[in-house]
């Protein structure tokens, strides 16, 4: 097997947990995912199966969808449900236009801490194992960009906000800094992932239903990256890591998707002027393997 599934991901799940779940459903290691979701999280996976794991760096994985369900009146030290209470607070009468006025602060490039309880990596240890064994461990701002925050409001108290972001932003955050940021303690009570770049939810499929019939094509999956259907001989160039050179190559793009004379996507390449540098080949055995019927 060889493509893209989009999975439907289940609360109680980890991002690792769905990708083993594939590896024994499908009979195959080669399965990746692209953008981890916490446990607590449901909705949209990206993953990519056999050689098309090679190829997550270039799908269109941005900008990030959520629907994010914001509790206030409690924080916990994971900002999100899963986590202890360290905070209380009353939820005051303009609760409502604290937060509206708060969120033109939360929009474009913010800086933003990432949870202690977190993967993040820091002397090669997660944060979160240090947090577990109590201990203190300096976080580092990282800058991401909010393209929407829109709140709803399903009770005194309780806030269903659409967020539009880049990868990497921490949704867990948001919601505790926006309670940090109007003086009412606040933390994530649910996550649900509605896109994915260009992917969407509505197109995802649970594990049970998974299958052969459930990829998405690379040649699909790549889109908009434009894509170029090459000569049986340039094939074999591309396979053996040689550039080849193109009449009117393709301009304003930084790579594209090379295509079999089947139009079947094998490489992607650099584009240098009206040269194509492979970045990364499905090598022709490791197609035929793919090909194979499960």
């Amino acid at each position: 097997m060889l493509g893209v599934l989009l999975i439907r991901k289940e609360s109680g799940m980890t991002s690792h947990d769905v990708v083993n779940a594939i590896r024994r459903r499908i009979g195959t290691r080669r399965v990746g995912h692209a953008g981890t979701l916490d446990p607590l999280a449901t909705g949209l996976l990206v993953v990519a199966v056999g050689p098309a794991t090679r190829f997550l760096q270039f799908l269109p994985l941005e900008p990030k969808v959520y629907v994010a369900t914001v509790r206030f009146g409690t924080a916990t030290d994971t900002y999100d449900a899963e986590g202890s209470v360290t905070e209380e607070g009353a939820i005051p009468d303009d609760l409502e236009s604290r937060v509206e006025a708060a969120i033109p602060g939360f929009m474009g490039l913010i800086q933003q801490l990432p949870p202690i309880y977190s993967a993040i990596k820091v002397k090669g240890k997660p944060m979160y194992k240090y947090a577990r064994e109590g201990q203190e461990v300096h976080r580092e701002p990282r800058t991401v960009h909010i393209g929407r925050y829109e709140p709803e409001w399903i009770e005194p108290g309780l806030m269903e906000a659409t967020v539009e972001c880049s990868g990497g932003t921490y949704i867990r955050s948001l919601a505790h800094d926006l309670g940090q940021t109007i003086g009412v303690p606040a933390h994530l009570e649910g996550l649900v992932r509605t896109h994915v770049g260009r992917f969407r939810l509505e197109d995802a499929s649970s594990l049970e239903e998974i299958g052969p019939d459930k990829l998405v094509a690379l040649e699909e999956a790549l889109k908009p990256m434009p894509l170029f259907t090459l000569s049986s001989e340039q094939v074999v160039a591309v396979r053996h890591g040689r550039s080849i050179a193109m009449i009117d190559p393709p301009q304003d793009v930084r790579a594209v998707g090379l295509l079999e004379p089947d139009g079947t996507v094998f490489s992607v390449a650099r584009v240098f002027g009206n040269m194509l540098r492979p970045e990364c080949v499905i090598p022709e055995e490791a197609k035929a393997l793919a090909d194979l019927p499960e």
